[in-house]
């Protein structure tokens, strides 16, 4: 059975996703850390951002591995490094990019043959797995969103502007639904949970149910 989380940047999906697996038996699949590893290695290795190409290239070269909740860049663990604010930041030019989305999306369809799956991103519903047993379209106010992540670069210690995240946050999610290539967008059969005042519990238990409905 394949499971589907999409929804904007900050809705809590990496989180959710990998408690609802882990209370579920199944694994995960935390496709946005496929991006964000992209973004880290254009960083270490200096790309002109302005030069799609440059990225494009590091991506057919580099190995990505993502399991358990944890991201591997040819065999090094970093699950911490692809969530510094740089690397989200820089992101977008990796999601943004229609050759790495195709290459990613090849991957992602590999991981998950004949497993039971949880899957998360922008695109999971709609472009990767359209005939996925369960959708859900998680989601929640832009304020909201921003307080998470604040709370997320407070706890690994790193100063945060909340006008600053919000800022971030909105422009993602405009170039999000306005890219050419896997845009986000909610599915048509997808159940919208939208978790504003909901603790992780909460949001869990509701999945938990959706998916015990189908």
């Amino acid at each position: 059975m394949i499971i589907t989380i999409d929804g904007p940047a900050g809705a809590g999906k990496s989180t959710v996703a990998k408690r609802l697996a882990a209370q579920l038996g199944f694994d995960y699949l935390d496709t946005g850390a496929m991006y964000r590893a992209v973004a880290l290695c254009g960083l270490r290795k200096k790309v002109d951002w302005d030069t799609p190409d440059e990225l494009v290239a590091i991506a057919e070269q580099m190995q990505i591995r993502v399991e358990s909740g944890q991201t591997f860049v040819d065999g090094e663990n970093v699950s911490d490094a692809v969530r510094s604010a740089e690397v989200t930041d820089k992101t977008r030019f990796a999601a943004n990019n229609p050759a790495i989305r195709a290459i990613m999306v090849r991957w992602q369809q590999a991981a998950v043959h004949h497993q039971n799956i949880v899957t998360e991103g922008r695109d999971q519903g709609t472009v990767v797995f359209p005939n996925a047993e369960c959708k859900i379209y998680l989601t929640a106010t832009p304020e909201e969103r921003t307080h998470r992540r604040m709370q997320e670069f407070e706890q690994r210690g790193e100063k945060a502007d909340f006008d600053e995240i919000l800022r971030q946050i909105n422009r993602r999610d405009a170039e999000d639904m306005a890219r050419e290539v896997g845009p986000l967008c909610e599915p048509h059969d997808a159940f919208r949970v939208v978790t504003d005042g909901m603790t992780i519990d909460e949001v869990v238990a509701k999945l938990v149910e959706i998916v015990q409905s189908q």
